[in-house]
């Protein structure tokens, strides 16, 4: 398995991924295909990794800019992610995160936030903080993981492209 960014026609290959990960998810809203193409129709796909093995995409992730309340600039959310079901519990999207985010300290980011499990997701780094909050979401699901000591606040806003 090699882990690489998205390229060039990889995005029948990503959509389908998304929609069969998810279709049995129950959080899943059924809409986590159509995020990841309105991110890349904006051109607001900062990373978009995906494994390959065999020349199949079997998982994908996506990393894209947020907005901060207070000002503060070079954050990211993390997701959609996605690992093909019969690939899953085997390594994948954990390679798939931490690639990304060491890839996005490379670009000079602030952080990362994401909305998750915190049992999955604090094995990153991830941490739930009452200064980070989403709009409309209970503060122990929504996460981040900060690149430096001293980081900003306030409510998160994901890109128009999460919204539809």
């Amino acid at each position: 398995m090699i882990l690489r960014p998205e390229r060039e026609g990889d995005g029948d290959a990503i959509r389908t991924l998304t929609e069969t990960a998810f279709r049995s998810a129950p959080h899943a809203d059924g809409t986590e295909h159509l995020i990841i193409d309105r991110l890349r129709a904006a051109g607001a796909l900062t990373l978009s990794l995906v494994a390959e093995a065999d020349g199949d995409i079997i998982g994908h992730v996506a990393f894209s800019p947020v907005t901060l309340s207070d000002g503060s600039a070079d954050w990211y959310g993390l997701g959609p992610i996605s690992v093909d079901p019969a690939h899953q519990r085997g390594g994948i999207g954990s390679k798939l995160i931490r690639d990304g985010l060491e890839r996005l300290k490379a670009l000079g980011a602030a952080g990362c936030v994401l909305l998750g499990d915190p049992a999955y997701y604090s094995r990153f780094g991830f941490a739930s903080d009452s200064g980070l909050t989403l709009d409309g979401v209970s503060p122990e699901y929504f996460m981040h993981v900060a690149f430096s000591p001293v980081y900003g606040g306030g409510t998160v806003t994901y890109h128009p492209g999460f919204y539809g």
